[in-house]
């Protein structure tokens, strides 16, 4: 968290969310059985929620303040779209399937990397382009979007627009689908 803001900003939720997420890759690269299918059905989760915040806050903010905003989040965009497209093979494929540990290693990368680019590149600017008290402001309504967001990843709705169209819905029918799965469990 910057000193200068008045509490946590959205840039540090989603820096929490990078740090979480490598820690998911990990666990769930170690386990093995029902607690490798938990950790990576966890990690699903998580990165389903990042991206979201991303799309529907952070990234529309960027594209209106940053110089070449535009061409920044359209990068971050596609690397998103490249790894949701990734997570949901590995998800239909599910943690049994013989190529699931490399595939896994695969994402790991292009997300670490793709986080990589957004720290380096899109979060000082964010910040420096805006008010602590303006990026302090998106931490309610990443937390609001963290209880209704989709919960799995779905490639080709990655605008704020997309988001918000598809998205209850999506929520709804992912939730249904976690909730099904544990009571199988």
């Amino acid at each position: 968290m910057s000193a200068d803001l008045p509490g946590p900003d959205v840039v540090d939720v989603l820096l929490s969310h990078h740090g979480r997420a490598e820690e998911l890759f990990k666990e769930t690269l170690n386990a093995t059985g029902e607690d490798r299918r938990g950790a990576f059905h966890d990690l699903v989760r998580l990165l389903s929620i990042h991206e979201t915040i991303e799309e529907q806050l952070v990234h529309p903010l960027s594209r209106a303040s940053i110089d070449a905003g535009a061409e920044l989040v359209g990068d971050r965009l596609r690397e998103e779209r490249e790894a949701k497209e990734m997570l949901k093979d590995l998800y239909e494929r599910g943690t049994d399937d013989p190529e699931f540990e490399q595939r896994l290693l695969v994402l790991r990368d292009a997300v670490l990397e793709h986080a990589t680019y957004e720290e380096r590149y899109e979060f000082p600017r964010l910040r420096q382009a805006n008010s602590p008290r303006a990026l302090a402001a998106l931490v309610p309504l990443a937390r609001a979007a963290e209880a209704i967001v989709p919960t799995r990843p779905h490639p080709g709705v990655e605008s704020a627009t997309e988001n918000l169209l598809a998205g209850p819905f999506a929520a709804i029918t992912d939730r249904i689908k976690d909730a099904l799965r544990d009571a199988r469990r």
